[in-house]
């Protein structure tokens, strides 16, 4: 059998058993890519990675192979990132080294050069891995600002709270799904490869990347104008269905087009020219130091098994780490506060899938100022456990209530105003508290999470919200603040509430 097509079978072979052993994150992966809207543009990242391999096939055959030492670093690497990942219940971080790892065993296997003339197939693979809802709370509020510049521009009277329009056609709110995170990711991920592909000058690409991320952006905002706008004549209810079927699918695909061909002029790479200059790889005397960083057969394996089995054997020991609860917790009395009803406006109550306790009242003191309390206590942070997951917290999805703006700031939380039905308001505080650490900080919670698991140490993780209505007898900022006064240092109220100390 020839050398090179030796060496891809092999490596072929390597890739299979990588995703067979991290199958879960695999599997997570392609479900996201099936089921979740955002992400099925990644359905075409595989076939565009084989075509970018087979575009360089010719060249490849002419360059030589190496088992590459330092190849185990990027894979030590990788492992890393996806232990983070397992550590903290970061799907993102399982996922992200799950993908690392395959360029990271091509890298042992094939040597300097081979890695030289693959380098962009190889970092493409990064779009397998599903990310970009982090984005979403910012781009919310991006499209809500242009979208009241763009109505008011048009001479329609209107009024903007948050991620939420008020107009005369009726109430309209930049949600989740309107933020244009989907289109964004899916351009990005279009313009990287156009990018390469069609053009050879560095500042060509630069500038090619830069519209591919303003012009969907902008599209964005005026999409939603667009719907604001159509809602004056026809109805919001009309105008939600004209926005989906035609924004939703002609819009953008004209911005893509439009993109293209304000950019076509400028392609520089010729139609036939070639991916990889083999007698430049080759001809490298940088090449040519680094693939003498070579190792055996035999010592890149066992080094590889060694890594890979230490990294599933280490996440799933501290996968069985629980700490010890007590059997049963309930609110302290709050000197000045009472326990009353829990009547909410509209209902409210957060999510904690996991924990082991869960707890909502509400207090009432003397002046009528009311304060709704959460309280949720895992014995351990994991996948299906985490008190900083996405839709766990405050804003329970596919609820009536909605992520309206940030609060004003208070140390040791992460503030947050909802709005249910256009018209009830809600302030809430989040707390997270692990050890010594009182966080609203879910990074910060993370990295505590990671250096529990790394050292296999038992920790438990509350996590407190307090939340006040608008439209009460004060304004919930000074509710909540005259609740947090009576109650003294949060961090030691959780403690005493949940019996960790």
């Amino acid at each position: 059998m020839d050398p090179f097509v030796r060496r891809a079978v092999l490596l072929g072979a390597v890739w299979l058993v990588l995703i067979a052993l991290f199958w879960s994150d695999w599997r997570d992966m392609a479900r996201q890519w099936w089921d979740s809207s955002t992400y099925t543009h990644i359905l075409l990242v595989p076939p565009i990675i084989g075509w970018l391999i087979h575009q360089r096939l010719p060249q490849l055959r002419l360059i030589r192979t190496s088992l590459w030492w330092p190849g185990l670093v990027a894979i030590a690497a990788a492992l890393a990132l996806w232990l983070m990942g397992a550590f903290a219940g970061l799907n993102l971080f399982r996922q992200a080294g799950a993908v690392a790892v395959l360029p990271a065993s091509a890298a042992v296997l094939l040597g300097p050069r081979q890695i030289a003339a693959l380098t962009f197939p190889l970092a493409y693979m990064a779009f397998l891995v599903p990310f970009g809802d982090e984005l979403v709370p910012p781009l919310q509020m991006i499209t809500a600002w242009l979208t009241i510049q763009l109505t008011h521009l048009s001479g329609i009277p209107a009024a903007v709270n948050g991620v939420f329009i008020d107009t005369p056609a009726g109430l309209f709110e930049v949600a989740e799904a309107c933020s244009g995170v989907k289109f964004l990711i899916a351009m990005f991920a279009l313009g990287v490869l156009v990018a390469n592909v069609c053009f050879v000058s560095w500042k060509r690409r630069l500038a090619f990347m830069a519209l591919a991320v303003f012009a969907p952006i902008v599209a964005n905002g005026i999409r939603a104008w667009g719907t604001i706008y159509v809602a004056q004549y026809i109805g919001a209810e009309r105008a939600g269905g004209f926005d989906h079927i035609v924004y939703g699918w002609l819009f953008f695909a004209v911005v893509i087009a439009a993109v293209l061909g304000m950019s076509w002029r400028w392609f520089d790479r010729s139609l036939d020219a070639d991916f990889v200059d083999s007698s430049a790889i080759e001809g490298s005397p940088r090449l040519a130091r680094l693939e003498q960083l070579t190792i055996g057969a035999r010592s890149a394996l066992l080094a590889g098994i060694l890594m890979v089995s230490g990294s599933l054997v280490w996440a799933s020991a501290a996968d069985r780490l629980v700490a010890p609860l007590a059997a049963q917790i309930d609110l302290p009395a709050v000197p000045g506060w009472t326990r009353t009803d829990y009547k909410p406006k509209v209902w409210w109550e957060p999510r904690a899938t996991g924990a082991e306790h869960r707890l909502l009242g509400r207090f009432r003191n003397p002046a009528g100022q009311e304060v709704d309390v959460f309280v949720a206590i895992y014995a351990s942070q994991r996948d299906g456990k985490e008190a900083g997951g996405f839709g766990e917290g405050a804003l329970r999805p596919e609820t009536d209530w909605s992520w309206s703006q940030p609060g004003a700031p208070v140390p040791g939380a992460k503030v947050d105003r909802l709005l249910a039905q256009g018209r009830v308001g809600r302030l809430t505080e989040t707390y997270y508290r692990t050890g010594n650490i009182l966080t609203g900080s879910n990074t910060r919670l993370k990295l505590a999470n990671i250096v529990d698991r790394f050292l296999l140490r038992e920790r438990p993780t509350a996590l407190l919200i307090l939340s006040a209505e608008e439209g009460g007898v004060a304004a919930p900022e000074q509710v909540l603040a005259n609740f947090r006064q009576s109650i003294g240092p949060v961090d030691q109220w959780m403690d005493r509430m949940a019996q960790l100390r």
